[in-house]
């Protein structure tokens, strides 16, 4: 894998595209993290992503593999860019998808419910 060091098999990068994401993750080369809130999450989400919302992250830290890629993602990429520089600080190794969810669905990547329905990308709530 060109992208990754050669010495621990990681990405060098902290930021991938949602295209090299879906590749890595459909190769089980990387675990997919999903920070967004229930309800986005609800309404629709990589197949294949770990559901910890960004404010959740810190209590659940443990849940996290510290031997794998992990890649993060949002809707947009802004609070994966945040949860990913602080893995990054904690020592894991993780990296951002750029653009977050909706860069994923553009490039027509699966979108789905918990029961398997396609899904969709919402936007977050105002607070």
């Amino acid at each position: 894998m060109t992208d990754a060091s050669a010495s621990t098999g990681f990405l060098a990068e902290d930021e991938v595209s949602a295209a090299l994401a879906r590749e890595l993750t459909d190769a089980g080369s990387a675990w997919l993290l999903d920070v967004r809130e229930a309800y986005e999450w609800e309404a629709g989400h990589a197949p294949a992503a770990h559901h910890i919302p960004l404010g959740e992250l810190g209590a659940r830290q443990h849940e996290l593999p510290e031997d794998r890629q992990i890649l993060v993602v949002c809707r947009s990429g802004a609070r994966s860019r945040t949860a990913t520089d602080a893995l990054n600080e904690a020592n894991y190794p993780a990296a951002n998808v750029a653009g977050g969810m909706g860069a994923w669905q553009a490039e027509g990547s699966p979108v789905e419910r918990d029961d398997g329905t396609p899904g969709a990308i919402v936007e977050p709530e105002r607070r």
